[in-house]
């Protein structure tokens, strides 16, 4: 049976691609900080164990992969997938909250993945859940353009030197996705617009469009797909598409 590791596990994207991956007949040790989410996911599916632990401690690493050996006794794909949202612009971004960003989104993807990498054979892949911000230029993107970039590089950095060992590395870079950490922001009339009157698709993104992305990155389909970034968008970043509400609407002189 392969083994997952999937950050952020306990909601959101994390939750969809743990139970994605475990109803493929994957184990998966989802990991968290919230002890009562977690639970709600181990009893999802019995080849599920959660582990709740904060990234960015130093010891999180090792112990986030002795977990899984110790569980499963192997290790085929890393999801790095744990975030956090609503970001300042530069200006506004003081050093706390770029320590707290490039921490939780650079640092200990980048320490989970060196640990893990030893114990990867042939076959094995990373994925990193990125950003479109992190291809396109986003307003008020800050810090977390600037985790969610260096993670792209990351990502390229590990499927050139350890593509040759058998060990692929992609990201997946959602846009606008249906989670609780978004859902607030939804709520604002101009953030709602840019998302949902600048694609060219019926809906925005849902966690399942994700979680299949990632699990389809970690099948027999995905094998020969290394140091990629698949964008989850529904068109966002790579159209200049306006819908006729916007076409039509008053334009207020800049």
């Amino acid at each position: 049976m392969k083994v997952a590791i999937v950050t952020g596990a306990s909601s959101g994207i994390g939750f969809g691609c743990a139970t994605t991956l475990a109803g493929q007949g994957m184990a998966v040790l989802g990991t968290g900080r919230d002890p009562d989410r977690l639970a709600a996911l181990e009893r999802n599916c019995d080849r599920i164990a959660t582990l709740a632990v904060d990234l960015t401690d130093d010891d999180a690493p090792a112990a986030i992969t002795a977990a899984a050996l110790d569980r499963f006794g192997r290790i085929d794909y890393l999801i790095n997938n744990a975030g956090v949202g609503s970001p300042k612009p530069l200006h506004e971004t003081d050093d706390a909250s770029l320590d707290h960003f490039l921490g939780l989104m650079l640092r200990a993807p980048f320490r989970l993945a060196r640990e893990v990498i030893g114990h990867l054979q042939p076959g094995s892949a990373i994925v990193n859940v990125t950003s479109t911000f992190a291809v396109v230029g986003g307003l008020r993107g800050g810090a977390y353009s600037a985790a969610k970039g260096g993670l792209t590089a990351l990502t390229t950095h590990i499927a050139c030197q350890y593509g040759p060992q058998g060990i692929r590395c992609n990201a997946v870079a959602p846009g606008v996705t249906l989670t609780p950490m978004v859902a607030g922001r939804l709520e604002d009339e101009r953030f709602r617009k840019i998302n949902t009157e600048m694609t060219p698709h019926q809906r925005l993104g849902r966690v399942e469009d994700v979680a299949a992305t990632v699990a389809f990155l970690c099948s027999e389909g995905g094998s020969f797909i290394n140091g990629q970034t698949i964008v989850v968008d529904g068109g966002w970043s790579s159209t200049k598409y306006l819908s006729d509400y916007a076409l039509n609407s008053t334009w207020v002189a800049r």
